[in-house]
């Protein structure tokens, strides 16, 4: 088959399931499938089994082969000719819907060109497109070399601990790109520092302060209690005090994102934090801890840190304080770093430390993940890079960035699209991670375009 050829069932084959595709994107996006309570076979709670049980059925509705790895990961699969397999990787959960949405944000909608609901690009959408990847090679009816798994998370919003199970039980694929970021390729991603800072018992104001969604999620909604006479308070252009029962409820509005794309957003928190002690609400040991809490927030590149640091491969380290909590009597404020190769993790756990030190807290370390890179040399992703390259008529490069996604997990993996800066959110879209998250109809389209020659061409490569 020449390529004129291929190209034209691909265009036909897209223009035939248009509508469908736009349907099963509908099914996953009306699924609240974020983390919650283990169950049996839902280790990570019963919406995101459901929303596994969902996508496993649009794919046994194509006819592919399905498994089920103990509700951590489901996939469907292509058997190929030789040993080896190569593998999509997307994920079904999602995170909390948040505020500030214009609709309900499990149920999809379309206006114009654009799909708007939580998951639509982050990663219900493009799951989506693999399945149709892996259907279209399947009715093509040519044998393959490799074997082609379509594999679908369960916990990459919330830890990434479905596919260390998952290698427990199935070898690496020879190659694994994951549909979960911005085109062309992203070739390396910055180390994951997390963890959670904890004040000692604090007495005072503060009666109330449990706000924001998620680590990696830049909340741009943030309220706390306090026991202060509300008339007394002045509210800003991004604090607004409300009386509740005596008390004085502030309530602070900022601009929200993605914990690894910090440009353009407004911590809500951090707000918070500023008006608590610019106005001098708090007690002494609420003041000391709120001031580490400042230091955070201060500047999204570490710099209130000391931690501040950029390389040759990647853009500055990042950082985001995106929950809040009181409990019997501490406070906790989750950190989020995303950090290139001119630091490492065991030093960011040692400043962490001391800083927790200086100012009577404590610091509890979470996940840790060194930074990847995978030259862009590499013969398959040399192969991504020419079909998008192809497909769009561009000259793009690959790039490295923050955000973390199942890539990094891979013995040799990258992301790959679905997203495409050329064509930016209209003013009625939200990003991943924030409210009205949109995806552009046309642009899921080419990317699945994308998706089945990069697949089909990546079988001539000779893996070692």
């Amino acid at each position: 088959m020449t390529q004129a050829e291929l190209i034209e069932k691909i265009d036909a084959f897209i223009a035939l399931h248009k509508d469908a595709i736009v349907e099963d994107i509908a099914a996953l996006v009306s699924i609240p499938s974020i983390q919650g309570p283990p169950e049996p076979g839902a280790p990570f709670g019963r919406g995101v089994r459901v929303a596994l049980d969902e996508a496993l059925s649009i794919a046994r509705r194509m006819g592919l082969e399905t498994h089920d790895g103990d509700g951590y990961v489901g996939w469907a699969e292509l058997p190929g000719r030789q040993a080896g397999h190569l593998a999509t990787i997307t994920h079904v959960d999602v995170v909390p819907e948040g505020d500030g949405w214009d609709d309900y944000p499990f149920q999809l909608r379309q206006r114009g060109d654009w799909l708007i609901g939580r998951g639509v690009a982050d990663d219900k959408g493009p799951g989506v497109l693999c399945l149709y990847a892996a259907w279209f090679l399947k009715e093509l009816g040519i044998p393959l070399r490799y074997s082609l798994r379509v594999l679908l998370g369960c916990n990459e919003e919330s830890g990434m601990e479905d596919l260390p199970h998952y290698f427990k039980h199935n070898p690496q694929p020879l190659f694994c790109f994951s549909p979960d970021t911005d085109f062309p390729v992203c070739n390396g991603e910055k180390g994951h520092f997390g963890g959670q800072f904890v004040s000692g018992p604090l007495q005072g104001s503060i009666l109330e302060f449990n706000t924001g969604l998620a680590p990696n999620v830049i909340p741009g909604q943030a309220a706390c209690l306090i026991d202060a006479d509300p008339a007394a308070l002045k509210p800003t252009a991004h604090v607004a005090i409300t009386g509740e029962n005596g008390k004085a409820r502030l309530a602070a509005t900022g601009i929200a994102g993605h914990a690894a794309k910090p440009e353009g957003t407004l911590n809500a928190i951090g707000l918070l934090v500023d008006y608590l002690l610019g106005n001098q609400l708090c007690s002494e040991s609420e003041n000391t801890f709120l001031a580490l809490m400042r230091r955070i927030h201060m500047a999204s590149d570490g710099a209130g840190l000391g931690v501040a640091c950029q390389d040759d491969v990647f853009d500055a380290l990042t950082v985001n304080g995106g929950v809040v909590s009181l409990e019997n009597g501490r406070l906790s404020q989750s950190l989020d770093i995303r950090f290139p190769t001119a630091t490492t993790g065991d030093a960011l756990k040692t400043a962490m430390a001391a800083e927790a030190a200086r100012h009577g807290a404590a610091f509890r370390p979470g996940r840790i993940s060194e930074p990847f890179y995978i030259p862009a040399s590499s013969p398959p992703v040399q192969v991504l890079m020419n079909v998008y390259n192809e497909v769009t008529g561009r000259t793009d490069k690959p790039y490295t960035m923050g955000g973390g996604t199942y890539a990094q997990h891979f013995a040799c993996g990258v992301s790959y699209g679905s997203g495409d800066l050329a064509n930016p959110l209209p003013s009625y879209c939200g990003p991943e991670h924030g409210a009205n998250e949109g995806a552009c109809l046309p642009d899921l389209l080419l990317a699945l375009k994308i998706y089945i020659l990069a697949l089909w061409r990546l079988q001539d490569v000779d893996f070692d």
